[in-house]
């Protein structure tokens, strides 16, 4: 009836809004979104991305404001 209001949760130690990143497998081009380490050459917690909808919520996720959608 309400909407809750969620309380964000922190982002990942060493990470910022400026690490997040979306990729898409070659073969079956399924998109994540997480945190991509440019030691690690990889995302941190990675979520399958659906939809614009998907993107939205992982930036509500951690209290961001998505960016350009």
């Amino acid at each position: 009836m309400f909407g809750k209001k969620v309380k964000p949760i922190p982002l990942p130690e060493g990470f910022s809004e400026e690490d997040i990143r979306i990729e898409s497998s070659t073969c079956t081009g399924e998109k994540t979104i997480g945190f991509y380490s440019r030691e690690d050459k990889r995302l941190h917690c990675a979520e399958l991305v659906r939809g614009n909808e998907d993107i939205k919520s992982f930036y509500e996720k951690y209290g961001l404001k998505s960016s350009g959608l």
